[in-house]
């Protein structure tokens, strides 16, 4: 066991769970009783493998391997089959030249000896059943570079998808996106990218989202030694790199994936109901069997290892926590709902066996649950008996914008309720702020651009044409929109390559229905870096907030203070690491001398504002104003200040040395 892998008290240190949140104390029972179920599992590692570090490092054993004398050694799991054997090119796809050997526990065991020259008898890069055997010559190997980042204490993250990274009608590769996007991410002021779809999945339009197989990165954007150097490269651009992980389920294909390894249903998979998602049209993993915890953590593990990824995005958590899946369910904010019969422990046990297993093995690693349930200590420390993420998506936080833009009016909008929704987070469980992601990009849904300007995108977003009333409201709502969502929604913040400047399509895969047609599977970088197009407006904004946010640090300081929601003046302020920010939603009014609340006194100056002509706004911000606080006590701030605030502008405001 590895000298960094401590092992956990008997009983999770929940004192400090109910000093942040006292309403636990109702189900503290609960909790440790799930932090029981944890502890179990982790002690018969411990006691049956030989410690946490080896048992997560199976990947090293199980699978195809190469020895030391060059032959091959396989393992695997199989319990319920009744023989197995290995072929491929390498012996002319016959069936029963190379049988395994059954061993204990489900366990099948083959060794290959080398060839009489020496060689290995499998060639590299050769088709062995439907997987591809990948052992390349030493000097093909590639070597990393650079040292790895340091974990940045505010997240800026630029999620990505390496194949509809490309301009042209394809699927775009490793080397591409390593050359052409990771500059652009870095020029963007981003400190991380998450990769998605990276998982091999037999299926491009399921988005990388029906894995067939988990250990290994998807071919069909090249090589595994082309995506160490893209992660290479993103380190030397002093990038962090996630990898979407995922583990709540798995694609259903028997041919090319896991479901039925060992000709039933019961291998990797509960039997039955319990192992279908019926919206997803996937298998669900049996979280309580042992081979299936191996399995998962030593997946983790490799991707660490072997890609150097720096951390995981957890797909699908919601579903992996309760039994019904989130499916029907408004989750009110009941406790109860979350500590009874309907949260599935055997799932949680996992991830909070898989947080322990990274926080230990390599302490810099993040992760991020995408979980809308709001489960409570699921963003706590395991120690304290909570799930062990870092940060869980605000997912709640994209819904509100699209059920504004979709059916209300800007007049109508609830100011009080907006600044709800981005404040409605479990305090001390950091959150992942986005305005929008790639489930706003997809078809069948609409980014924040194309609710708002629709099909006057493609008429009137070039410089030669005139300024019309829907892209004039477009491009200031997409700003500030984004802005506040940024600097209020949480302690990290999340863009899905091309919202940054309003790309004006849709995310759709080759499919059937469109003719297997790669029109909309691609993003239109031209767009942006036409200087006669207005997108480079959004672009240089989206750039100056994740650079002034550098400079002043907010999504690594405590909560803002807001101090300030009209509802008829539809005026939002707040405060957050030393900064004043104010939005004026109004559709039509401006406010001359508008008075707000400041906590520390002092000369103001503005150092963000979102109607800047370098931002394709109207120019009404003087930036050489100075603003000087006066020591009169307003909204609960002990000084106040007066400013301009023009409609459909946000502005940000520093205090000057």
């Amino acid at each position: 066991m590895s000298s960094n892998d401590s092992i956990p008290e008997n009983v999770p240190d929940i004192e400090n769970l109910l000093k942040l949140d006292p309403y636990l104390k109702n189900h503290e029972k609960e909790i440790q009783r799930r932090y029981g179920c944890f502890k179990s599992v982790y002690d018969k590692i411990n006691q049956f493998e030989g410690g946490l570090e080896k048992f997560c490092r199976s990947y090293k054993n199980f699978g195809l391997h190469v020895t030391p004398d060059n032959g091959v050694r396989c393992q695997e799991w199989a319990p319920a089959a009744e023989a197995m054997y290995l072929r491929g090119d390498f012996n002319d796809w016959k069936r029963v030249s190379y049988p395994f050997k059954k061993l204990d526990f489900g366990k099948w065991e083959l060794e290959i000896p080398p060839n009489a020259d020496g060689s290995c008898p499998i060639p590299h890069n050769s088709n062995v059943k439907l997987v591809r055997f990948w052992n390349p010559p030493a000097n093909e190997v590639y070597k990393f570079k650079y040292s790895k980042p340091k974990k940045p204490e505010n997240f800026k993250i630029y999620e990505c998808h390496v194949g509809v990274s490309s301009e042209e009608h394809k699927v775009a590769s490793y080397s591409h996106f390593s050359k052409n996007i990771v500059p652009r991410i870095k020029n963007q002021g981003y400190n991380a990218i998450q990769l998605m779809a990276v998982m091999e999945h037999a299926y491009y339009g399921s988005f990388g989202y029906q894995v067939t197989s988990f250990f290994a990165a998807s071919s069909r954007f090249g090589t595994p030694e082309e995506l160490k150097e893209l992660v290479d490269n993103a380190h030397q651009h002093g990038l962090y790199v996630l990898l979407d992980v995922v583990h709540s389920h798995a694609s259903k294909n028997v041919l090319d994936g896991l479901n039925q390894f060992d000709g039933t249903n019961a291998c990797y998979f509960h039997d039955g109901g319990r192992g279908e998602h019926s919206l997803w049209g996937s298998r669900l993993f049996d979280y309580s069997q042992w081979e299936v915890l191996r399995f998962l953590l030593s997946n983790l593990c490799w991707y660490v290892d072997e890609y150097q990824f720096d951390g995981f995005r957890f797909d699908g958590v919601t579903s992996m926590l309760y039994h019904h899946h989130g499916m029907g369910t408004g989750f009110s904010g009941d406790y109860n709902e979350y500590f009874g019969m309907g949260t599935d422990t055997e799932s949680l046990t996992y991830l909070m066996l898989a947080n322990h297993t990274l926080k230990k093995l390599y302490p810099e690693v993040v992760t991020i649950a995408e979980d809308v349930s709001g489960m409570p200590a699921l963003c706590r420390p395991v120690s304290e008996g909570g799930g062990g993420f870092d940060f869980r998506l605000g997912m709640a936080i994209p819904d509100k914008w699209i059920e504004l833009l979709k059916e209300s009016q800007d007049e109508d909008w609830n100011i009080g309720n907006i600044v709800h929704t981005l404040t409605n987070r479990r305090w001390m469980e950091r959150t992942v702020a986005y305005a929008e992601s790639h489930d706003q990009a997809l078809v069948g849904d609409k980014t924040i651009a194309f609710w708002l300007m629709d099909k006057d995108m493609y008429d009137f977003m070039s410089m030669l044409s005139p300024m019309v009333n829907s892209i004039d409201r477009g491009l200031a709502l997409h700003k500030i929109i984004r802005l506040i969502t940024h600097a209020l929604g949480g302690e990290a913040w999340l863009n899905f390559m091309g919202n940054e400047f309003g790309h004006p399509e849709w995310l759709d895969f080759p499919r059937v229905g469109n003719n297997e047609s790669y029109q909309y599977a691609r993003r239109q970088w031209h767009l942006v870096d036409d200087e006669l197009l207005r997108y480079k407006f959004l672009n240089n904004f989206d750039r100056a907030m994740n650079l002034t946010e550098e400079k002043y640090r907010w999504l690594g300081s405590g909560p803002a203070y807001v101090s300030w929601k009209h509802e008829d003046d539809k005026v939002i302020a707040f405060e957050r690491a030393g900064l004043v920010f104010v939005f004026n939603f109004h559709p039509t009014k401006s406010f001359p001398d508008y008075r707000v609340g400041v906590d520390v006194p002092g000369k103001y100056k503005i150092v963000l504002d979102s109607d800047a002509e370098e931002f394709g706004g109207h120019k009404r911000l003087d930036h050489n104003t100075e603003f000087f606080t006066f020591p009169e006590n307003y909204c609960g701030r002990q000084n106040s200040m007066h400013i301009y605030i023009p409609s459909r502008v946000g502005a940000v405001y520093a205090k000057m040395d």
